[in-house]
């Protein structure tokens, strides 16, 4: 089939893959180049990187709503296309422009997790099952019908950078199943059960905020939830200190929340509202991320101190 795919971050690319190996990708959208840094530099998202490199004409509309864009599609004459995180909502007149209409990947069990961040908010959340969906586009957020979903476990220690592999990874395999269902005949619909509806937000950098008062259950789930973006942190010194490893230490703690009880090998074991923590993986500023026992040695947390809230 003859297919445009929407697109913008590395969570799409193994989609496009599974799909030029078989169909048609006459071309690519994907959101505008973004300022990144304190430079402002401009970086161009991956799935364009993906699809220039191998000769893929890209386009990145600012607009889509003014009918320029919509002309521009009915003339690349697409059987279908195909979505993954392209990130920004479509009107339904171009949800009508394809014979076969718009076919997304939603890393999540719809109508679980609609909006932008299923996978930050599974890990969040503690959820020991995440999944992925089939669906077909309407002008909603995610409320389209699903085509196919599939379940996999979502394990305790797994981070939201190990999830997004996984569940690109099977959403890939889930889209090419889907399309060789549409192009046969044999797609089937269901509708999503809106009692069960849940919603995402947009993280934003605000949210890697550790607040000692919390739980070590929650903060462990903060953590992983947060890698690789924006990464949870606390301060120390007045300087933001990002945690990339952690675990729950079930201890009763009578240190106030954010004390430091003690300091071993490999972990920094620190009082919450319930608990404690150990950090076993730290950034300073400006330095890479690594374990407590390099950080230690040069410099050096103590016992009885107490680290501020984010």
């Amino acid at each position: 089939m003859r297919i445009v795919f929407f697109g913008t971050p590395e969570l799409a690319i193994p989609s496009l893959e599974s799909l030029i190996a078989v169909h048609d990708i006459v071309s690519v959208v994907c959101q505008p180049d973004k300022p990144v840094g304190r430079k402002k530099k401009l970086q161009a998202p991956p799935v364009k990187v993906w699809a220039e490199e191998r000769n893929i004409p890209v386009v990145q509309p600012t607009k889509l709503n003014d009918g320029t864009f919509e002309e521009w599609l009915k003339s690349q004459e697409p059987d279908v296309c195909a979505l993954v995180a392209y990130g920004r909502l479509l009107k339904q007149s171009l949800l009508d422009v394809p014979t076969h209409g718009f076919i997304n990947m939603h890393p999540s069990l719809l109508p679980l997790y609609r909006g932008p961040s299923p996978i930050q908010t599974a890990v969040l959340n503690g959820d020991t099952i995440t999944g992925v969906s089939i669906m077909k586009l309407d002008s909603g957020m995610d409320t389209g019908d699903v085509l196919m979903q599939e379940t996999v476990p979502l394990p305790l220690e797994a981070t939201s950078e190990d999830m997004n592999a996984q569940l690109s990874a099977l959403g890939a395999d889930m889209m090419l199943k889907s399309l060789e269902a549409i192009e046969a005949g044999e797609a089937y619909f269901t509708p999503q059960d809106e009692s069960l509806t849940t919603h995402t937000r947009m993280f934003i950098k605000q949210d890697g905020a550790i607040n000692w008062d919390c739980t070590a259950e929650y903060l462990y789930n903060q953590v992983r939830a947060l890698v690789p973006w924006p990464v949870a942190y606390f301060r120390y010194n007045e300087q933001p200190m990002r945690v990339h490893t952690c675990a729950v230490i079930e201890e009763i703690v009578n240190e106030a929340p954010g004390t430091i009880i003690r300091i071993e090998d490999h972990q920094l074991i620190v009082s919450t509202g319930k608990s404690a923590l150990a950090i076993r993986v730290i950034q300073a500023p400006g330095k890479k991320a690594m374990p407590i026992a390099d950080y230690q040695r040069g410099n050096p947390f103590t016992v009885g101190t107490t680290l501020e809230n984010g």
